[in-house]
């Protein structure tokens, strides 16, 4: 079966920057404590407590995928809040996150993307995994920078293509210098405890599993864990950043590692590094 007519990843990214352009300027409207912290009442397809912020930067989101359905385009689009929504073909999926880092969003700290991505493939909806992701984009509102990547043709900052240390950083110990965690619940941390201590100096929590996996992509940090389970919604664009920047990924197992499906289901935790050497060290670090 063919596959339909669809943009090309530059008309995707290019959507996707309008889209966050919109949420960049609703959320500057959005100033005080008790309005961040406003929910709907509703809960979103993905589970959590739906905040106004989440909801309305999904509807901006999804303002943009109509005009690019009206302009022709056919696919599917799975977001955090309204789960999946047929835009004319199962064969192209466009995955959303309209607000990673939600919890850093509406108690006003900086760290928090917008993060979308498209996989294609024959019905990817139902079969698609992380290995099907041709491009994305995260914007990390906070600092306003703009990471995208699309499959074979590299990872870019800004619009500009960037690359990355080669290898981590060791400590005279041989100790990973500096490790991203994220899914930072202290019953988590406290069961990794051990792993953290036999392979890391030092940890940063961002609190956004979007933002983490593209500072690994950098070589900002040495490697990226959620010490929990992720879902798709979080990871699939960021995924896609480390691996365009010469960095690898792996959800759950190292033989088989882009194998986890597109959906809004809690599955494995995601780990990332700038080596093969480093992911299986941070591979260690998840508490399963």
């Amino acid at each position: 079966m063919s596959l339909p007519p669809l943009p090309d990843s530059a008309t995707w990214i290019a959507a996707f920057n309008r889209a966050t352009d919109d949420v960049r300027a609703y959320l500057a409207t959005v100033t005080t404590t008790a309005d961040r912290l406003e929910e709907t009442g509703d809960r979103g397809e993905g589970g959590d407590r739906t905040l106004t912020l989440d909801a309305e930067a999904e509807t901006l989101i999804f303002a943009e995928l109509d005009r690019l359905h009206a302009d022709g385009a056919q696919f599917t689009a799975l977001s955090e809040e309204r789960g999946t929504v047929n835009y004319g073909s199962r064969d192209v999926l466009v995955v959303i996150d309209p607000i990673d880092g939600s919890m850093n969003a509406k108690r006003g700290l900086p760290s928090h993307a917008v993060s979308i991505a498209v996989a294609v493939g024959p019905n990817v909806v139902d079969d698609g995994t992380m290995a099907d992701v041709t491009c994305g984009l995260v914007a990390d509102l906070g600092v306003d920078e703009r990471w995208t990547a699309i499959r074979g043709e590299g990872a870019f900052l800004d619009g500009e293509p960037f690359t990355a240390p080669p290898e981590e950083r060791l400590t005279s110990e041989g100790l990973l210098e500096l490790v991203a965690i994220e899914s930072a619940h202290p019953r988590h941390v406290m069961a990794s405890a051990d792993a953290l201590l036999e392979h890391v100096h030092r940890l940063r929590a961002t609190g956004a599993i979007a933002i983490a996996l593209c500072q690994v992509a950098a070589g900002r940090v040495d490697g990226m864990a959620s010490l929990w389970r992720c879902r798709a919604v979080d990871a699939a664009a960021g995924q896609l950043v480390v691996t365009e920047s010469g960095g690898v990924v792996s959800f759950g197992d190292l033989d088989d590692p882009l194998n986890s499906p597109l959906d809004l289901v809690a599955r494995e935790p995601v780990v990332a590094a700038r080596t093969a050497a480093g992911l299986a060290r941070v591979a260690r670090l998840p508490h399963r």
